[in-house]
């Protein structure tokens, strides 16, 4: 009864739910699990095999999948989603339980959440978690300051990875109930969250993992809210480009199509001097300056037209 097509459309459904989980927050997911096969179909713009094997009389396949992103930005927009920008980011995270009982901090190997954390990455994840190495001077700076980690800045230690992001959580262990506190620091944007939670059996590994998953879900939440495209802010832009180098002019228009915050581009018009293209943008011209010059490309206006330089 082996029919290949049921396993590509399976294919496509995955690739679907990979893009939404890698752009969308955990609660706007939710929103898309009723997307049908047939409109998932629908919002393909290339797909390919790239590799299919038999194995023991297993059919294995792996799709490279492309979505139109004019589609999925219309989609996300009448259910009211404001997606993200992908962007993958290397953080330090440093994971201290402070037994508040036993007087006891545990930062490295002795430490179950700093033991687990990697141990089920998912390929949808933004965040890309390095752990601190084990480090006798660390540990006994963050025994010294153990009365007072809420206000102590964690910089010696991070610096050691140059790395300017991190995240650092502290769990607070009493008798009653376990007390969360995060330091995050994200492209020198600081925040600070503190909330309880209900005690952890820290000798439970199934329960452990259920804790890791839930806290990265949160992580990876508050990473792409800090990179959301508002899809309902359509900026139109006009802008100028020589065309004497084709291949220029060739990279350009693969750029423009990569860029997420790009909703859309045509030539306008041309001549033997100039293309001319109408860009759609999602964002203000600041933004749009910032993200061109990010990509080696700088403009200035001239009679309401961004001319390349």
């Amino acid at each position: 009864n082996f029919d290949k097509n049921k396993i590509i459309d399976e294919g496509f459904v995955q690739a679907f739910n990979q893009l939404m989980l890698s752009t969308v927050q955990s609660k706007d997911y939710q929103k898309l699990k009723e997307i049908q096969l047939n409109q998932i179909k629908s919002m393909i713009e290339t797909f390919s095999i790239k590799e299919e094997k038999f194995v023991n009389e297993i059919y294995y396949i792996k799709l490279n999948v492309s979505f139109n992103k004019k589609i999925i930005f219309d989609l996300l927009e009448k259910k009211n989603i404001f997606p993200s920008l992908p962007v993958k980011k290397d953080i330090i995270f440093i994971p201290i339980i402070v037994d508040q009982k036993r007087n006891q901090i545990q930062m490295f190997s002795d430490n179950v959440i700093y033991n687990q954390w990697n141990s089920n990455t998912k390929q949808y994840e933004l965040l890309n978690y390095i752990l601190p190495t084990e480090d006798l001077e660390d540990l006994n700076l963050v025994k010294k300051n153990s009365k007072n980690l809420e206000n102590f800045e964690f910089t010696e230690i991070v610096k050691k990875y140059n790395l300017k992001n991190y995240i650092i959580s502290i769990f607070f262990v009493g008798s009653d109930q376990t007390r969360l506190l995060n330091k995050i620091s994200f492209d020198d944007k600081k925040t600070l969250t503190n909330f309880p939670v209900k005690n952890i059996d820290f000798n439970n590994n199934n329960e452990i993992n259920k804790f890791i998953e839930i806290l990265k879900i949160t992580f990876e939440d508050y990473w792409k809210s800090q990179n959301e495209i508002n899809t309902s802010v359509k900026l139109p832009l006009t802008i100028s480009v020589e065309n004497s180098n084709n291949i220029k002019i060739s990279q350009l228009e693969k750029k423009l199509s990569n860029i997420d915050l790009i909703y859309n581009f045509n030539i306008y018009k041309f001549d033997n001097k100039n293309n001319v293209y109408k860009i759609i943008f999602n964002g203000t011209p600041d933004k749009f300056i910032e993200v061109m010059k990010n990509n080696n490309y700088e403009f200035e206006t001239v009679n309401k037209i961004w001319v390349m330089k």
